[in-house]
């Protein structure tokens, strides 16, 4: 087996995420650690130690059997005596490694300036590094400035500024120039340096392609957040007055960006091209790394509202009502609120809540439902909705159907998902909460009691009639859409009256018929939904003697001279599974007669346009 690799830092930052490189690639690494317990491994080659670079003695046992060590630890975090800390954890490893006979050891440190005067923090890194070396151990030293990852102390406090200012008051050391480079790049300049051959040794200053002011980055990473951002130098802001701002913005930050911020006067560009030279690595441009930092630190940002019930109901039953949202189905709780939110959208130049569905019964992704954008479907189980409203931030709507008790009941979960973007998105989401809480509980309620209104299929029957029209698709659609075609379908007029109609068979269109002999007579209320042109429509009872109702007309071409003409009804009767049941074959053989009288009518009235040889 191959010598472990020795890993301080491991709870750090960049330590922890080159554990799980390491971890990921198989090889075998021993992590130091004061307390073990903050360490997870993920894989039965890391070893985890007790032990600590200010206590030489335990050291010992850590470095016995190692061939490359990474040096990964600093002491900023204890106060304003972190460089001694630094001095002293450095010379017990340096002579630890020594007796060891560790072959190499690997160090990250700070990218300097050496004509200018170093802050306190920079002055200790370098001194760091010159420890080390003097333990005749070959040291391959890494200095780099700015490391753009989510996580990064560098990168938080820019972060943190942009996204809680929208006027900054900056001292001067926005205009010092640097090199940020991506963490990504970093950690694969670190295992490079593990396999480099023997010989391979010295100082080696990393960065990424560009050269950028502090002022650039928090220009950029506004521009990427789509945030609108002033920066108003004033050159009376000291390193140290800096820092106390910087405590007001970045509370948890503040000790150790104070260390930093007092560093940000020297600019720190890399001078040398020996990394590129021995390593060969291509650095990632800074907007890249700021994105793949946006997009990695989506989780820390986002603000959740999370909601589950369990109903008595299978998955697919469960996640009827889910399906059908929107649309002319509505939002089954505030339909006042959602519309008064879609006024409020359109006054401000958003899509509003009027857009309605393509199709009330069925969905996909890609969708519009109403205000939103269906960004993930999976039949009976999940349905996410992007919001498309004018908001300072993104939002997400996410339903998940979960089946337990062997599937005959369901967990269904409902997540609203905010991520703010700035004070203004901050301040959003917290205004908002109670109307939200009152929206967002009403909604999961009203989907949980519409489940026991579906029914499922055990308490639903579905009943399908269908034939063979020697006419293209397209022709008999189009003969359906004729205003006088519903009337011809109907049976006799004076057991059914077209009472008020509107708007064809298009998405949202009504009828209204009277069904009946004499005064006793009965409303039927349906609306249209499911257009799709030359291929289907579909209606759905709004009031009527069912308590479903659902008919889809389909229109499947045959060749280029055929069409299978469908009509499927999904329907169920009041009284629950019996009254279903025994109702079953009286409405059967009713359904199979009227639909066969519909098919005849619509061939006869399609036969004038056929040829003598095509007729039957």
């Amino acid at each position: 087996m191959d010598a472990p690799v020795l890993l301080t830092g491991a709870s750090g930052y960049i330590g922890g995420r080159l554990l799980r490189r390491f971890e990921r690639g198989g090889r075998a690494v021993r992590c130091l650690a004061r307390q073990p317990s903050r360490l997870n491994a993920t894989a039965l080659a890391t070893e985890i130690v007790q032990g600590d670079c200010l206590d030489e003695h335990s050291l010992e046992y850590a470095l016995a059997g190692v061939h490359t060590a990474y040096y990964l630890v600093h002491s900023m975090g204890r106060g304003a005596n972190f460089a001694a800390v630094d001095r002293r954890a450095a010379e017990n490893f340096a002579r630890a490694a020594q007796r060891a006979a560790v072959k190499r050891i690997i160090y990250l440190g700070g990218l300097t300036d050496e004509a200018s005067s170093l802050s306190a923090h920079l002055k200790s890194r370098v001194e760091t590094g010159e420890i080390l070396r003097g333990s005749g151990v070959p040291v391959v030293e890494f200095r780099a400035s700015v490391v753009i990852g989510s996580g990064s102390l560098s990168f938080e406090m820019i972060q943190a500024l942009v996204e809680r200012l929208p006027v900054m008051v900056c001292p001067r050391w926005v205009d010092t120039l640097t090199q940020p480079i991506a963490i990504d790049d970093v950690l694969t300049y670190l295992e490079a340096a593990l396999d480099a051959p023997q010989g391979v040794e010295g100082i080696f200053e990393i960065g990424g392609p560009e050269v950028v002011s502090y002022g650039d980055m928090m220009r950029r990473f506004a521009r990427l957040r789509g945030l609108r951002r002033l920066l108003l130098p004033v050159p009376v802001l000291t390193p140290h007055l800096s820092g106390l701002w910087l405590a007001l913005v970045t509370p948890a930050q503040a000790r150790v960006g104070r260390a930093l911020v007092e560093g940000l006067k020297n600019a720190t560009v890399v001078r040398s091209n020996a990394a590129h030279d021995t390593f060969a690595i291509v650095p990632t441009s800074v907007e890249a790394a700021f994105i793949k930092a946006i997009d990695d630190g989506t989780g820390a940002r986002l603000k959740v509202d999370t909601r589950t019930v369990v109903v008595d109901a299978p998955p697919a039953q469960a996640f009827a009502p889910i399906r059908r949202i929107g649309g002319t189905t509505g939002w089954y709780f505030g339909n006042a609120l959602w519309r008064a939110r879609g006024w409020v959208d359109h006054w401000f130049g958003g899509a509003g809540m009027s857009r309605g569905r393509r199709d009330a019964d069925a969905c996909a992704v890609g969708d519009t439902i109403d205000g939103w954008t269906v960004e993930a479907f999976e039949p009976d189980r999940r349905l996410r909705l992007s919001a498309d409203l004018k908001l300072p931030g993104h939002g997400w709507l996410e339903f998940d159907v979960t089946p337990v008790a062997d599937g005959q009941r369901s967990m269904i979960r409902q997540t609203a998902t905010f991520d703010p973007r700035g004070l203004l998105g901050r301040v959003y989401w917290y205004a908002t909460l109670p109307i939200h809480n009152l929206i967002f509980s009403g909604l999961l309620g009203r989907i949980a009691r519409r489940t026991g209104d579906v029914q499922g299929l055990s308490d639903r029957s579905v009943f399908t009639y269908h034939s063979l029209i020697p006419r293209p698709a397209a022709d008999v659609f189009r003969w359906h859409e004729r205003p006088e075609a519903l009337r011809a379908l109907l049976p006799s007029t004076r057991l059914v009256r077209i009472e008020r109609q509107s708007g064809g068979v298009e998405d949202g269109a009504c009828v209204v018929l009277s069904v009946g002999v004499g005064p006793l007579r009965m409303r039927w209320e349906a609306r249209h939904y499911g257009y799709l042109r030359d291929r289907q429509f579909c209606d759905e009872q709004v009031r009527g003697p069912f308590r479903s109702w659902r008919h889809r007309h389909r229109f499947e071409p045959i060749g280029t001279e055929q069409s299978l003409y469908e009509d499927r009804v999904e329907y169920a009767v009041p009284g629950g599974r019996l009254a279903q049941r025994l109702a079953a074959p009286i409405l059967r053989s009713l359904l199979t007669r009227a639909f066969a009288r519909r098919h005849r009518i619509v061939r006869a009235a399609l036969a004038p346009s056929l040829s003598r040889d095509d007729r039957p």
